[in-house]
């Protein structure tokens, strides 16, 4: 079975076409594929059929759930799509369970790719106060195609973090689970990010996460429209714009394989 790994950011995905897939339960296939002793390691499997134009994908998280879209595991996607293609400005569209996602290349270096990504509006922006872990949570809870749970503030102590981040994302408020951002706006222009993600657990990047993260600093922290957000794995752009939320970042093809195991 063959397959291609990529990251943004240290957020990593394997690809697989349909084809490649056929017969197998995807969950558990990215079960066995994501786990990082036993299997290849990633946060996600992303199945893809290639259309003209661009794609369309089904995301899988490392637990087998299923999710419906990540910004990085796209762009990362449309690199592996544009691999090839030496065009300047080429654009691919990647048709999600969120939606379609215009994805717009602005630079190259070698299999490391930048692209300006158009990921919609958010929806349900609002106030939330969460009890969690033994504490009262104010949040900011919004979907940007799929479910986020912000907190703004300084930024956690890592038995905090894990403590919160693992109850929040199974809360009953939120009956499908949900990715936390825990953000700090420390600059009108740059906010920082930790980032719990559904079905996963800490990550180094997000991109739905650093959108999530810049609406909820933009709406209720007093930051600007376009701004820098700040993970462990390095930084990305965001802006708010009238026409919806856009995303800049880089995302890197780093190999391709053979799946030789049993599964």
């Amino acid at each position: 079975m063959r397959f291609a790994k990529a990251h943004a950011y240290g957020n990593d995905f394997l690809y697989l076409t349909d084809d490649a897939a056929a017969g197998r339960a995807p969950d558990a296939l990215a079960r066995e594929l994501c786990d990082r002793h036993t299997g290849i390691g990633a946060d996600g499997l992303i199945v893809y059929t290639p259309a003209p134009g661009g794609a369309r994908m089904r995301l899988f998280n490392a637990d087998g759930g299923r999710a419906e879209v990540s910004g990085n595991g796209v762009r990362a996607l449309g690199a592996l799509l544009l691999l090839d293609d030496a065009r300047e400005g080429a654009t691919v569209t990647i048709d999600t369970d969120a939606g379609p996602k215009r994805l717009d290349r602005i630079g190259r270096a070698g299999s490391r790719q930048t692209f300006r990504a158009a990921m919609g509006q958010p929806s349900g922006l609002r106030r939330a106060s969460i009890d969690a872990a033994g504490e009262r949570i104010d949040a900011v809870v919004l979907d940007i195609g799929n479910p986020q749970c912000i907190v703004l503030g300084p930024l956690p102590d890592e038995a905090r973090f894990a403590r919160l981040g693992a109850a929040l994302e199974r809360h009953v408020v939120f009956p499908v689970g949900t990715n936390v951002e825990f953000a700090h706006v420390v600059a009108p222009d740059r906010v920082e990010i930790r980032i719990w993600e559904r079905g996963v657990g800490p990550t180094e990047s997000s991109g739905t996460g650093a959108c999530a993260a810049a609406v909820a600093a933009i709406a209720h922290g007093g930051a600007a429209r376009a701004l820098e957000v700040v993970a462990p794995g390095g930084s990305q752009q965001v802006e708010w714009k009238a026409d919806g939320v856009w995303l800049t970042g880089w995302a890197e093809i780093l190999w391709e394989g053979r799946w030789l195991a049993d599964v």
